[in-house]
């Protein structure tokens, strides 16, 4: 306890520094905010195992290392590396964020329409950008959420994006982030501001990538306003160092007769947890939660989504996917609230889980609150191995068992990944499932 007690100093220190650099004006308003999240996570602490939300998930390896704050570097070594990575270039404007810094030398904006804002969050503050204030740190809940109110507290940098009213962007937004490799432990807290405009449709990817095997922590938060009638599609790819910790929120608020998307795609990290939340609060809002965990050796991948129904003739629909082997472990803990007045809700939630080892474990939750009475509501869980029967129908016509094992896997994995849009990203995405399968896209194996 006292290591983890002198740990969570650290941060205390990082705030104390941070409030030195800020100079005068800019964003006065969100200094208050930021005093309230570090005192808040002061009360928190680290959360431990004996809370319900954390239950399965220990995080002592975090509070027990000292991460020192992430340092932006750019060099011709750094660029090589970053160009052979296969999701470093998807054919769309995107942002780039090196150990949570904005790189303008890496990032590319040309094309965009007209009245378009993508910068980044650390440039937007310091211009006194309108759209901040009111929506910046009003979502995501630090109040709960120790690792919230700890990126809350020491946010530098990000991606601000806000789309006018009435826009259909044609091709995606993407945001990447890249943590390079250093001889400490580090840390970076992105934060995320993405605000869409009314009856406007638009595609962000958000993407967390290591360069190199190293120990970091990557504490992100994305907040998302999808005004009325606006689609949204977003999908979150997480490949970190598999030395690496990463904890991330995403918080989705709807308003009327809205559209959102998610996929959430996890292959990378020692410890990884996701927090995917959405407010319906208009009136016939929709939302559909994908996601899809493919982990082995000693990883830890842990899925914790609310979908909050507060308005009625909402629909949610969610549908996770694991696939487990070595001595992984995964969590799901899937959590749908209907509030009293939301009448004629329909929800409906599927985690279905495939162990390819004895040894590999799964815990999952689906967990409805239910205060309304004219609704539908249907949760799922499903853990299982590979179908032999199947197994044996391939190799009866002539397939090795290994690789008829990694076909049927596949398939099982990839019908989330068939559903994403775009098709440079859902086919770099195919061909990360079939390395992490240990297949060529032949179908051969590795």
């Amino acid at each position: 306890m006292i290591e983890v007690k002198a740990n969570q100093d650290v941060y205390f220190a990082h705030f104390a520094a941070l409030e030195k650099k800020r100079t005068a004006g800019g964003a006065s308003w969100l200094e208050p905010i930021r005093k309230a999240a570090i005192d808040r996570f002061g009360e928190l602490g680290f959360p431990t195992t004996r809370l319900e939300a954390w239950k399965f998930t220990n995080v002592a390896a975090i509070a027990n290392t000292r991460f020192e704050p992430a340092r932006y570097e750019l060099n011709a070594a750094i660029e090589k590396k970053l160009k052979a990575l296969p999701f470093a270039d998807l054919g769309c404007s995107r942002l780039v964020f090196l150990n949570g810094t904005y790189s303008p030398e890496l990032s590319s904006l040309a094309g965009l329409p007209k009245g378009v804002k993508a910068q980044s969050l650390a440039q937007a503050l310091a211009d006194g950008v309108s759209g901040l204030e009111p929506h910046l740190a009003r979502y995501a809940n630090g109040q709960d959420h120790a690792f919230i109110a700890l990126n809350t507290a020491l946010m530098e940098d990000g991606a601000f994006v806000e789309i006018p009213k009435g826009l259909v962007l044609e091709q995606p937004i993407y945001l990447l982030f890249v943590t390079t490799d250093g001889d400490r432990p580090t840390v970076s807290h992105p934060r995320n501001l993405i605000l869409i405009g009314r009856e406007s449709q638009i595609t962000l990817i958000e993407g967390h990538v290591g360069l190199a095997d190293g120990v970091y922590f990557t504490n992100a938060v994305t907040e998302v306003v999808a005004g009325e009638n606006a689609t949204v599609n977003y999908c979150r790819l997480q490949q970190e160092s598999e030395r690496a910790y990463h904890v991330a929120t995403l918080q989705v608020q709807q308003e009327r007769s809205s559209n959102v998307t998610t996929h959430s795609i996890s292959f990378g990290a020692a410890l990884a947890r996701q927090d995917v939340n959405t407010v319906l609060a208009g009136e016939g809002a929709e939302c559909l939660l994908n996601g899809l965990y493919v982990v082995n050796g000693r990883q830890h991948i842990d899925n914790y989504t609310t979908i909050d129904h507060a308005k009625p003739h909402a629909n949610s629909r969610e549908v996770y996917k694991g696939v487990l082997d070595g001595k992984s472990a995964g969590v799901f803990h899937g959590r749908i609230i209907v509030r009293k007045d939301a009448q004629k809700t329909d929800a409906k939630q599927s985690n279905r889980n495939l162990l390819l080892s004895d040894e590999a474990t799964i815990n999952t939750k689906p967990q409805l609150e239910i205060y309304a009475d004219d609704v539908k509501c249907t949760p799922g869980a499903t853990i299982g191995q590979i179908d032999q029967e199947a197994i044996f129908y391939l190799r009866s016509r002539g397939i090795g068992r290994e690789e008829a094992r990694s076909m049927l896997t596949y398939a099982f994995a990839n019908e989330i990944i068939n559903q994403i849009k775009y098709e440079p990203m859902r086919s770099r995405l195919t061909a990360a499932l079939f390395a992490r399968l240990t297949l060529d896209p032949g179908g051969k194996e590795a």
